[in-house]
């Protein structure tokens, strides 16, 4: 049977902006596996209600229905484990923990000052007001105030990403010599981003850029035709 991805999908069905859902796609090309993508929107609950929950990325995998991408991926490990490993190991798995937990606060928590107001823009008519009401209850202000602050969101991004730009300086990939889950999960906040922004985050010769362009480079071609920036 083939395995189903169900992704956040903007105004345009080829407007596919989940960090999260990013992460499950390189991983589902990482193993080799053929899958279908299906879009849905922040207002279509529905659509993904046989998860028992209303987030994605879902994976329909079979018999097996499987949400959030850190149980996704750790489905794939198990289930495929004649493919390529996205961890490299059970060390690899643990510390592949450590870049989740650090994309999902650290950089998000940043990358979202800046691009809270480009979602809004891209998104279908009937998540504007949903989009707009929880996310202003949850920052506590207005999304043009959350996002008003360009120049020092942009300073303090490219502070953060020190830790990163260093490893990257004597290897092309967190994993290594090869991407692993590591580099897809760093992967898909920088995703998300191109996919609704056109705000340059990065100087050219900084080693982060050279790595994200090697990222791009693996996506096939469905991903390639999807709407983003750069």
């Amino acid at each position: 049977m083939t395995i189903k991805l169900y992704e956040l999908a903007g105004a345009d069905d080829d407007r596919r902006f989940s960090p999260y859902c990013w992460r499950i796609r390189y991983a589902l090309q990482h193993k080799g596996l053929d899958f279908e993508t299906i879009a849905c929107r922040f207002t279509d609950k529905h659509v993904i209600a046989f998860s028992g929950q209303d987030k994605v990325p879902v994976l329909a995998d079979g018999d097996e229905v499987v949400s959030d991408s850190w149980a996704i991926a750790c489905h794939l490990e198990r289930a495929y484990p004649d493919r390529p490993s996205l961890f490299g190991g059970p060390a690899g798995l643990a510390l592949s923990r450590f870049y989740v937990d650090w994309a999902d606060t650290v950089l998000h928590g940043t990358l979202i000052r800046l691009l809270a107001s480009d979602i809004h823009a891209h998104l279908h008519e009937k998540d504007k007001d949903y989009f707009r009401e929880t996310r202003e209850r949850r920052f506590g202000t207005t999304l043009e105030a959350f996002s008003s602050d360009q120049a020092r969101t942009l300073q303090e991004l490219k502070r953060i990403l020190t830790p990163l730009r260093r490893t990257l300086q004597g290897q092309p990939y967190l994993g290594g010599d090869a991407p692993l889950y590591a580099d897809y999960t760093v992967m898909g906040a920088f995703m998300w981003a191109r996919c609704v922004s056109q705000v340059p985050l990065l100087e050219s010769a900084d080693p982060v850029t050279l790595w994200r362009s090697r990222l791009l480079d693996l996506l096939d071609e469905e991903a390639l035709r999807l709407r983003a920036y750069g």
